[in-house]
Protein backbone atom coordinates (compact mmCIF):
# COMPACT_ATOMS: atom_id res chain seq x y z
CA UNK A 1 0.00 0.00 0.00
CA UNK A 2 1.33 3.59 -0.82
CA UNK A 3 0.98 6.51 1.77
CA UNK A 4 -1.21 9.25 0.84
CA UNK A 5 -0.62 13.01 1.69
CA UNK A 6 -3.17 13.08 5.03
CA UNK A 7 -1.21 10.33 6.14
CA UNK A 8 2.17 11.37 5.67
CA UNK A 9 0.75 14.58 7.67
CA UNK A 10 -0.41 12.38 10.36
CA UNK A 11 2.78 10.60 11.38
CA UNK A 12 4.43 14.10 10.99
CA UNK A 13 2.23 15.32 14.18
CA UNK A 14 2.46 12.33 15.98
CA UNK A 15 6.33 12.72 15.74
CA UNK A 16 5.75 16.61 17.05
CA UNK A 17 7.84 17.74 13.67
CA UNK A 18 6.90 20.80 12.01
CA UNK A 19 6.07 20.48 8.07
CA UNK A 20 6.94 24.11 7.60
CA UNK A 21 10.14 23.65 8.66
CA UNK A 22 10.87 20.14 6.39
CA UNK A 23 11.15 20.22 2.67
CA UNK A 24 7.83 19.83 1.02
CA UNK A 25 9.04 16.30 -0.76
CA UNK A 26 8.32 13.34 0.76
CA UNK A 27 10.15 10.08 0.28
CA UNK A 28 7.92 7.20 1.41
CA UNK A 29 10.61 4.00 2.00
CA UNK A 30 9.29 0.25 0.92
CA UNK A 31 11.20 -2.94 0.43
CA UNK A 32 10.59 -4.14 -2.79
CA UNK A 33 10.13 -8.16 -3.99
CA UNK A 34 13.90 -8.72 -4.48
CA UNK A 35 15.37 -6.55 -1.39
CA UNK A 36 12.87 -8.09 1.39
CA UNK A 37 14.89 -11.53 1.21
CA UNK A 38 18.23 -10.11 0.97
CA UNK A 39 20.86 -10.16 3.30
CA UNK A 40 23.26 -8.02 4.90
CA UNK A 41 26.36 -9.66 3.23
CA UNK A 42 24.44 -9.09 -0.39
CA UNK A 43 25.73 -6.06 -1.32
CA UNK A 44 29.09 -3.84 -0.21
CA UNK A 45 29.40 -0.15 0.27
CA UNK A 46 32.94 1.12 -0.46
CA UNK A 47 33.83 4.25 0.71
CA UNK A 48 35.97 6.61 -1.92
CA UNK A 49 37.72 9.75 -1.72
CA UNK A 50 36.70 12.76 -4.21
CA UNK A 51 40.02 11.93 -6.18
CA UNK A 52 38.73 8.39 -6.80
CA UNK A 53 35.29 9.19 -7.70
CA UNK A 54 36.54 11.72 -10.49
CA UNK A 55 38.69 8.70 -11.52
CA UNK A 56 35.79 6.18 -11.61
CA UNK A 57 33.75 9.00 -13.34
CA UNK A 58 36.41 9.38 -15.96
CA UNK A 59 36.28 6.19 -16.95
CA UNK A 60 39.23 5.07 -14.50
CA UNK A 61 39.38 1.40 -13.46
CA UNK A 62 39.87 0.56 -9.35
CA UNK A 63 41.45 -3.03 -9.12
CA UNK A 64 41.29 -5.60 -6.28
CA UNK A 65 44.59 -7.67 -5.65
CA UNK A 66 46.36 -9.86 -3.58
CA UNK A 67 46.79 -13.96 -3.38
CA UNK A 68 44.55 -15.92 -0.86
CA UNK A 69 47.18 -15.28 1.68
CA UNK A 70 47.40 -11.94 1.26
CA UNK A 71 45.45 -8.82 2.41
CA UNK A 72 43.32 -7.38 -0.09
CA UNK A 73 44.42 -3.85 -0.94
CA UNK A 74 43.03 -1.73 -3.74
CA UNK A 75 44.38 0.02 -6.66
CA UNK A 76 44.24 2.88 -8.86
CA UNK A 77 46.47 3.83 -11.58
CA UNK A 78 48.44 5.21 -9.22
CA UNK A 79 48.14 4.38 -5.78
CA UNK A 80 47.96 1.59 -2.94
CA UNK A 81 45.11 1.53 -0.19
CA UNK A 82 44.81 -1.17 2.26
CA UNK A 83 40.80 -2.19 2.29
CA UNK A 84 39.34 -2.08 5.85
CA UNK A 85 35.90 -3.35 7.10
CA UNK A 86 33.58 -0.40 9.15
CA UNK A 87 30.78 -1.20 11.01
CA UNK A 88 28.08 0.97 11.71
CA UNK A 89 25.45 1.42 14.11
CA UNK A 90 22.88 2.58 10.98
CA UNK A 91 21.25 0.08 8.90
CA UNK A 92 23.05 1.96 5.42
CA UNK A 93 19.93 1.48 2.70
CA UNK A 94 20.60 1.33 -1.67
CA UNK A 95 18.19 3.19 -2.87
CA UNK A 96 18.48 3.85 -6.75
CA UNK A 97 17.76 7.15 -7.97
CA UNK A 98 17.05 8.62 -4.38
CA UNK A 99 17.24 12.47 -4.52
CA UNK A 100 18.96 14.21 -1.87
CA UNK A 101 17.70 17.29 -0.11
CA UNK A 102 20.00 19.67 -2.39
CA UNK A 103 18.44 17.92 -5.41
CA UNK A 104 14.87 18.45 -4.05
CA UNK A 105 15.58 21.92 -3.37
CA UNK A 106 16.31 22.97 -6.91
CA UNK A 107 13.14 21.18 -8.46
CA UNK A 108 10.01 23.21 -8.10
CA UNK A 109 7.99 20.17 -5.77
CA UNK A 110 4.84 21.09 -3.96
CA UNK A 111 4.17 18.41 -1.39
CA UNK A 112 4.11 15.69 -3.80
CA UNK A 113 5.14 12.16 -2.42
CA UNK A 114 7.94 10.18 -3.49
CA UNK A 115 7.32 6.41 -3.33
CA UNK A 116 11.38 4.81 -3.76
CA UNK A 117 11.93 1.29 -3.42
CA UNK A 118 14.43 0.01 -1.02
CA UNK A 119 16.77 -2.43 -3.11
CA UNK A 120 19.48 -4.00 -0.20
CA UNK A 121 20.99 -3.07 2.86
CA UNK A 122 23.88 -3.36 4.87
CA UNK A 123 25.54 -2.69 8.03
CA UNK A 124 28.92 -2.13 7.32
CA UNK A 125 31.23 -0.49 4.62
CA UNK A 126 34.47 -0.97 2.87
CA UNK A 127 36.87 1.58 3.73
CA UNK A 128 39.72 2.78 1.91
CA UNK A 129 43.82 3.84 3.96
CA UNK A 130 46.89 4.74 1.74
CA UNK A 131 49.51 2.31 2.21
CA UNK A 132 52.99 1.63 0.80
CA UNK A 133 52.97 -0.33 -2.13
CA UNK A 134 53.77 -4.14 -1.54
CA UNK A 135 56.79 -3.83 -3.98
CA UNK A 136 58.94 -6.94 -2.06
CA UNK A 137 57.57 -9.55 -4.10
CA UNK A 138 58.47 -8.08 -7.50
CA UNK A 139 62.20 -8.48 -7.20
CA UNK A 140 61.39 -11.60 -5.89
CA UNK A 141 59.66 -12.84 -9.13
CA UNK A 142 62.66 -11.53 -11.22
CA UNK A 143 65.14 -12.72 -9.31
CA UNK A 144 63.79 -16.19 -10.21
CA UNK A 145 65.29 -16.38 -13.12
CA UNK A 146 67.51 -13.50 -13.85
CA UNK A 147 68.98 -13.11 -17.40
CA UNK A 148 72.52 -13.70 -18.12
CA UNK A 149 72.86 -12.53 -21.63
CA UNK A 150 71.86 -14.15 -25.02
CA UNK A 151 73.77 -17.17 -24.98
CA UNK A 152 73.34 -18.56 -21.26
CA UNK A 153 71.90 -21.83 -21.09
CA UNK A 154 68.68 -20.57 -19.23
CA UNK A 155 67.84 -18.79 -22.43
CA UNK A 156 66.84 -22.16 -24.06
CA UNK A 157 65.15 -23.47 -21.50
CA UNK A 158 61.13 -22.91 -22.38
CA UNK A 159 59.99 -23.82 -18.46
CA UNK A 160 61.98 -20.72 -17.00
CA UNK A 161 60.04 -18.02 -14.98
CA UNK A 162 59.52 -15.51 -16.83
CA UNK A 163 56.64 -12.11 -16.16
CA UNK A 164 55.23 -10.02 -18.63
CA UNK A 165 53.86 -6.29 -17.72
CA UNK A 166 50.04 -8.17 -17.24
CA UNK A 167 51.41 -11.20 -15.03
CA UNK A 168 53.19 -8.51 -12.17
CA UNK A 169 49.99 -6.75 -12.50
CA UNK A 170 48.02 -9.50 -11.55
CA UNK A 171 50.35 -10.75 -8.78
CA UNK A 172 52.31 -7.43 -7.51
CA UNK A 173 50.00 -5.13 -4.78
CA UNK A 174 50.64 -2.31 -6.35
CA UNK A 175 49.69 0.19 -8.78
CA UNK A 176 50.23 0.36 -12.35
CA UNK A 177 52.49 3.54 -11.92
CA UNK A 178 54.05 2.39 -8.96
CA UNK A 179 55.07 -0.48 -10.31
CA UNK A 180 56.72 0.33 -13.39
CA UNK A 181 58.34 2.77 -11.08
CA UNK A 182 59.97 0.32 -9.24
CA UNK A 183 60.94 -1.60 -11.98
CA UNK A 184 62.87 1.57 -12.94
CA UNK A 185 64.48 1.34 -9.68
CA UNK A 186 65.71 -2.63 -10.50
CA UNK A 187 67.17 -1.74 -13.10
CA UNK A 188 64.54 -4.02 -14.92
CA UNK A 189 64.28 -4.29 -18.95
CA UNK A 190 61.74 -5.49 -21.10
CA UNK A 191 63.61 -8.49 -23.22
CA UNK A 192 60.81 -10.30 -25.84
CA UNK A 193 57.94 -8.88 -24.20
CA UNK A 194 59.19 -10.09 -20.41
CA UNK A 195 60.34 -8.46 -17.53
CA UNK A 196 63.99 -9.20 -16.75
CA UNK A 197 66.52 -7.93 -14.13
CA UNK A 198 69.99 -8.37 -15.21
CA UNK A 199 72.30 -11.10 -13.35
CA UNK A 200 74.66 -9.09 -11.17
CA UNK A 201 78.06 -10.31 -13.03
CA UNK A 202 76.55 -9.72 -16.15
CA UNK A 203 75.41 -6.29 -15.71
CA UNK A 204 79.13 -5.42 -15.06
CA UNK A 205 80.32 -6.95 -17.70
CA UNK A 206 78.22 -4.92 -19.48
CA UNK A 207 79.42 -1.55 -17.76
CA UNK A 208 83.16 -3.01 -17.90
CA UNK A 209 82.72 -2.82 -21.44
CA UNK A 210 81.49 1.03 -21.28
CA UNK A 211 84.29 2.31 -19.25
CA UNK A 212 86.79 0.61 -21.04
CA UNK A 213 85.30 2.20 -23.67
CA UNK A 214 84.98 5.63 -22.48
CA UNK A 215 89.16 5.41 -21.23
CA UNK A 216 90.05 4.25 -24.92
CA UNK A 217 88.60 6.81 -26.52
CA UNK A 218 89.57 9.42 -24.14
CA UNK A 219 85.72 10.52 -23.75
CA UNK A 220 84.57 12.45 -20.81
CA UNK A 221 81.94 10.86 -18.58
CA UNK A 222 79.65 13.46 -18.73
CA UNK A 223 79.51 12.76 -22.89
CA UNK A 224 79.21 9.43 -24.00
CA UNK A 225 77.99 9.03 -27.08
CA UNK A 226 75.51 6.52 -28.32
CA UNK A 227 75.56 5.58 -31.39
CA UNK A 228 79.67 5.06 -30.98
CA UNK A 229 78.56 2.46 -28.36
CA UNK A 230 76.59 0.54 -30.42
CA UNK A 231 79.04 0.24 -32.90
CA UNK A 232 82.02 -0.21 -31.12
CA UNK A 233 80.44 -2.10 -28.65
CA UNK A 234 77.59 -3.92 -30.73
CA UNK A 235 79.99 -7.34 -32.27
CA UNK A 236 80.64 -8.16 -28.60
CA UNK A 237 77.32 -7.68 -26.97
CA UNK A 238 73.43 -6.94 -28.11
CA UNK A 239 72.79 -3.24 -28.71
CA UNK A 240 69.68 -2.59 -26.87
CA UNK A 241 72.12 -4.51 -24.13
CA UNK A 242 74.27 -1.71 -24.02
CA UNK A 243 71.29 1.07 -24.16
CA UNK A 244 70.35 -0.44 -21.32
CA UNK A 245 73.58 -0.25 -19.39
CA UNK A 246 73.67 3.39 -20.56
CA UNK A 247 70.20 4.22 -19.25
CA UNK A 248 70.92 2.63 -15.50
CA UNK A 249 74.21 4.29 -15.06
CA UNK A 250 73.61 7.32 -17.22
CA UNK A 251 71.57 10.42 -17.90
CA UNK A 252 70.36 10.70 -21.63
CA UNK A 253 70.52 13.85 -23.30
CA UNK A 254 70.64 15.46 -26.74
CA UNK A 255 72.94 17.58 -28.58
CA UNK A 256 73.38 19.03 -31.68
CA UNK A 257 70.96 15.85 -32.85
CA UNK A 258 73.36 13.33 -31.43
CA UNK A 259 72.11 11.22 -28.21
CA UNK A 260 74.62 11.03 -25.42
CA UNK A 261 74.71 10.01 -21.68
CA UNK A 262 76.33 11.58 -18.94
CA UNK A 263 77.90 8.72 -17.03
CA UNK A 264 76.92 9.17 -13.40
CA UNK A 265 79.59 8.23 -10.90
CA UNK A 266 78.39 7.38 -7.84
CA UNK A 267 75.80 4.80 -9.02
CA UNK A 268 79.47 3.27 -10.63
CA UNK A 269 81.48 3.49 -7.51
CA UNK A 270 78.31 1.93 -5.82
CA UNK A 271 78.62 -1.14 -8.26
CA UNK A 272 81.94 -1.62 -7.58
CA UNK A 273 81.65 -1.84 -4.42
CA UNK A 274 78.83 -4.15 -4.14
CA UNK A 275 81.07 -6.57 -6.47
CA UNK A 276 83.86 -6.12 -3.94
CA UNK A 277 81.86 -6.72 -0.79
CA UNK A 278 79.28 -9.53 -2.34
CA UNK A 279 82.14 -12.39 -2.28
CA UNK A 280 83.35 -11.28 1.59
CA UNK A 281 81.12 -11.92 4.41
CA UNK A 282 83.21 -8.63 5.91
CA UNK A 283 86.20 -6.77 4.79
CA UNK A 284 88.32 -4.74 6.58
CA UNK A 285 87.38 -0.90 6.18
CA UNK A 286 90.74 0.93 5.45
CA UNK A 287 91.80 -1.98 2.88
CA UNK A 288 88.42 -2.33 1.12
CA UNK A 289 88.13 1.71 0.62
CA UNK A 290 91.77 0.90 -1.00
CA UNK A 291 90.70 -1.32 -3.40
CA UNK A 292 87.57 0.12 -4.16
CA UNK A 293 89.23 3.26 -5.26
CA UNK A 294 91.77 1.48 -7.53
CA UNK A 295 88.79 -0.25 -8.99
CA UNK A 296 86.76 2.30 -10.40
CA UNK A 297 87.69 4.33 -14.04
CA UNK A 298 90.10 6.92 -13.36
CA UNK A 299 88.60 10.09 -12.43
CA UNK A 300 86.19 8.80 -10.32
CA UNK A 301 85.99 9.30 -6.36
CA UNK A 302 84.79 6.91 -3.85
CA UNK A 303 83.30 7.58 -0.87
CA UNK A 304 81.55 6.02 2.00
CA UNK A 305 78.00 8.34 1.30
CA UNK A 306 77.84 6.34 -2.29
CA UNK A 307 77.17 3.14 -0.08
CA UNK A 308 74.01 4.46 1.85
CA UNK A 309 71.26 1.09 2.05
CA UNK A 310 74.19 -1.10 0.36
CA UNK A 311 76.64 -1.79 2.88
CA UNK A 312 77.24 -0.96 6.56
CA UNK A 313 80.27 0.32 8.73
CA UNK A 314 81.07 -1.04 11.94
CA UNK A 315 83.23 1.69 13.54
CA UNK A 316 83.51 -0.32 16.85
CA UNK A 317 85.46 -3.44 15.23
CA UNK A 318 89.13 -3.53 15.70
CA UNK A 319 90.10 -2.83 12.94
CA UNK A 320 86.72 -1.23 11.42
CA UNK A 321 84.60 -3.56 8.62
CA UNK A 322 82.53 -3.02 6.23
CA UNK A 323 80.03 -5.23 5.23
CA UNK A 324 76.62 -5.74 2.62
CA UNK A 325 73.21 -4.88 3.92
CA UNK A 326 71.16 -4.04 1.27
CA UNK A 327 68.13 -2.11 1.84
CA UNK A 328 65.90 -4.41 -0.46
CA UNK A 329 66.72 -7.08 1.39
CA UNK A 330 65.31 -6.46 4.12
CA UNK A 331 61.37 -7.12 5.74
CA UNK A 332 58.53 -4.89 4.02
CA UNK A 333 56.75 -5.03 6.76
CA UNK A 334 57.89 -1.85 9.84
CA UNK A 335 57.71 -4.01 12.78
CA UNK A 336 59.53 -6.82 10.86
CA UNK A 337 62.15 -4.33 9.36
CA UNK A 338 63.50 -3.03 13.34
CA UNK A 339 63.13 -6.23 14.60
CA UNK A 340 65.85 -7.12 11.91
CA UNK A 341 68.02 -4.50 11.80
CA UNK A 342 68.03 -4.77 15.90
CA UNK A 343 69.05 -8.35 15.93
CA UNK A 344 71.76 -7.45 13.37
CA UNK A 345 73.13 -4.36 15.79
CA UNK A 346 71.89 -3.71 19.42
CA UNK A 347 72.00 0.39 19.02
CA UNK A 348 72.31 2.57 16.01
CA UNK A 349 72.97 6.05 15.59
CA UNK A 350 70.15 8.10 13.31
CA UNK A 351 72.95 8.65 10.29
CA UNK A 352 73.09 4.37 10.20
CA UNK A 353 69.79 3.58 10.63
CA UNK A 354 68.33 6.35 8.46
CA UNK A 355 69.17 4.62 4.78
CA UNK A 356 67.62 1.58 5.70
CA UNK A 357 63.90 2.84 6.96
CA UNK A 358 63.67 5.58 4.44
CA UNK A 359 61.45 3.78 2.71
CA UNK A 360 59.36 3.30 5.51
CA UNK A 361 58.01 6.63 5.65
CA UNK A 362 54.50 7.33 3.91
CA UNK A 363 53.34 10.50 2.62
CA UNK A 364 53.62 12.45 5.65
CA UNK A 365 55.76 10.50 8.01
CA UNK A 366 59.67 11.36 8.93
CA UNK A 367 62.47 8.94 9.84
CA UNK A 368 62.22 10.68 13.70
CA UNK A 369 58.65 9.89 13.72
CA UNK A 370 59.10 5.86 12.87
CA UNK A 371 62.07 5.71 15.09
CA UNK A 372 59.74 7.01 18.15
CA UNK A 373 57.29 5.13 17.11
CA UNK A 374 59.66 1.64 17.02
CA UNK A 375 62.40 1.93 19.16
CA UNK A 376 63.91 4.09 22.24
CA UNK A 377 66.47 6.79 22.34
CA UNK A 378 69.81 7.06 25.38
CA UNK A 379 73.18 9.41 24.88
CA UNK A 380 76.11 6.81 24.86
CA UNK A 381 79.17 9.12 25.12
CA UNK A 382 77.60 11.81 24.02
CA UNK A 383 75.64 10.50 20.57
CA UNK A 384 71.76 9.63 20.94
CA UNK A 385 71.41 6.13 19.94
CA UNK A 386 68.35 3.80 19.21
CA UNK A 387 67.63 0.31 20.62
CA UNK A 388 64.39 -1.64 20.18
CA UNK A 389 61.40 -0.95 22.06
CA UNK A 390 60.83 -4.63 22.65
CA UNK A 391 63.25 -7.58 23.27
CA UNK A 392 64.60 -9.05 20.46
CA UNK A 393 64.98 -13.26 19.83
Amino acid sequence: MKRTRDEVDATLQIAKLNAAELLPAVHCLGFGPGASGAAAGDFCLLELEPTLCQQLEDGHSLVIRGDKDEQAVLCSKDKTYNLKIADTSNMLLFIPGCKTPDQLKKEDSHCNIIHTEIFGFSNNYWELRRCRPKLKKLKKLLMENPYEGPDSQKEKDSNSSKYTTEDLLDQIQASEEEIMTQLQVLNACEIGGYWRILEFDYEMKLLNHVTQLVDSESWSFSKVPLNTCLQELGPLEPEEMIEHCLKCYGKKYVDEGEVYFELDADKICRAAAQMLLQNAVKFNLAEFQEVWQQSVPEGMVTSLDQLKGLALVDRHSRPEIIFLLKVDDLPEDNQERFNSLFSLREKWTEEDIAPYIQDLCGEKQTIGALLTKYSRSSMQNGVKVYNSRRPIS
